[in-house]
Parts: structure tokens; sequence; C-alpha cells
């Protein structure tokens, strides 16, 4: 995918709640969302009600940031991902296709009322202090 490094891809696909950042009116809001990460698509999946306010904020601003974090107490062993992307609702053949991949890892889903969402990545930051304090691995889409 686009020059990736696979330990992004490999920290990303070992963990299953992200960090959701969002904005709206000069007024900041997190939300911690389950999700599923579909890497021929570079994209995270999860769901949520459209009453929320995180949805709710972008529906007047879809450029979102967000963070993925392994936590321990040993300095040595930090490591992260923080993200940017545009956040949005898939429709038809793409919907289909985070559908089932999202029931896939979460089977529960289905008995809830909700909505699928994506956020589609721009910017991956991956910060591993296996690889020496404080090294980062950084992928950046690149203009289309």
């Amino acid at each position: 995918m686009d020059g990736i490094d696979k330990r992004i891809v490999t920290f990303i696909n070992k963990h299953h709640v992200l960090t959701l950042a969002t904005c709206s009116d000069n007024i900041p809001w997190c939300a911690n969302c389950f999700y599923v990460y579909i890497e021929d698509f570079n994209m995270f999946v999860f769901t949520s009600d459209d009453s929320t306010k995180h949805i709710q904020d972008i529906l007047t601003q879809d450029l979102v940031a967000g963070s993925i974090v392994l936590e321990t107490n040993v300095i040595g062993k930090i490591r992260g991902v923080q993200f940017q992307g545009k956040m949005w609702k898939p429709q038809n053949k793409l919907l289909r296709k985070v559908k089932t991949a999202y029931l896939k890892k979460f089977p529960v889903a289905m008995l809830m009322k909700t909505n699928l969402w994506v956020v589609e990545l721009s910017l991956l930051k991956f910060t591993d202090n296996r690889l020496g304090f404080g090294k980062k691995l950084i992928w950046k889409k690149k203009d289309d």
C-alpha cells in the first residue's frame, strides 16, 4: 500500500480501539471507537450513531485526526500511531466490503442499529521506542 512500512500496518492490525479527534466551531472533541483497518483502501472502519458529537462535528469539518497506542509504563516499549484523514460514510460497493470486514472482526455489531464510517488516511506517524528512543516512521499520502 503506497509505501506504508509494514511495521505500521502490523501495529495497527494488532489493536482494535482508536481515539478519534474532531473539531467544530473551534471546539475539539475526542471519541474512542472499535475499528477495523482495511489495508487495500488504507482506511479505518468503525461504527457510530449519527447523533454523537463526533459525527455531528464531521458534518461541518470532515478532516480528523487520531491515535492508537500501546499502554505501557516501560519507556523502551512505547509505541503508537498518530493519524490524519478524511472521514465519511461509505456507500454501495465500498459499504458492502467494509461491512463484511467489520462484522467479521466484531460480529456483535450485527445486533446494533448504527452506521459505518471510514477514515481515509492521509498521514500516519508511528513512534516505536524499540527501534531507538523517539524513533518515528512517517507515511504521507501522495498528492493525486
